[in-house]
């Protein structure tokens, strides 16, 4: 994929004056999905010279991190679906970032790995990404490193809530 056909990214979803949001304007959950968007759009203004979006960015952290790791345990560790997993994969193999290699310990499996320019790649994101990032904290000040402690936490919370003691959802998706 081309950054001519990649899809834009969403909107701000910044409040609009005179829409009422009515409860939406009371949910945590809301007003995460709003700053989501945001950093998604910043993030994206960052890294656009390279089109790279978060989780492309992400993949290729684990798999430098994790020299070898198998396509399924990635979309664990990122919280993807297989198909999902797959189309990542195969985004960063056709740009020539990352590869397939057979696993030396079972003939039908093969494990990941950045290439010369992946790395060379990734190099260039976590420059870019890390100035990003501090200037977003730079920018909520004190309160920076405590919204990430909570926002770990929320997440840790809001996945104890809906995973019974056997990991299967509680909660079925409408």
């Amino acid at each position: 994929m081309t950054k001519t056909d990649s899809p834009d990214p969403e909107g701000l979803m910044l409040p609009v004056p005179g829409v009422d949001y009515g409860a939406l304007d009371g949910l945590l959950g809301y007003a995460l999905r709003r700053a989501q968007n945001a950093l998604y759009l910043d993030f994206y203004r960052a890294t656009a010279e390279w089109d790279v979006s978060p989780q492309r960015f992400a993949a290729l952290v684990l798999i430098a991190r994790n020299p070898g790791m198998r396509q399924g345990l990635l979309g664990q560790a990122m919280g993807l679906h297989r198909s999902g997993a797959l189309r990542l994969t195969d985004w960063l193999t056709a740009q020539g970032w990352a590869e397939r290699r057979d696993a030396p310990d079972d003939a039908r499996a093969w494990g990941l790995y950045l290439t010369a320019a992946g790395k060379r790649r990734l190099a260039k994101l976590e420059a870019a990404v890390a100035e990003h990032d501090r200037a977003l904290l730079a920018a909520l000040g004190e309160q920076g490193a405590a919204l990430k402690a909570g926002l770990e936490r929320l997440a840790w919370v809001a996945t104890a809530q809906n995973t019974a003691p056997d990991n299967k959802p509680r909660r079925q998706k409408p």
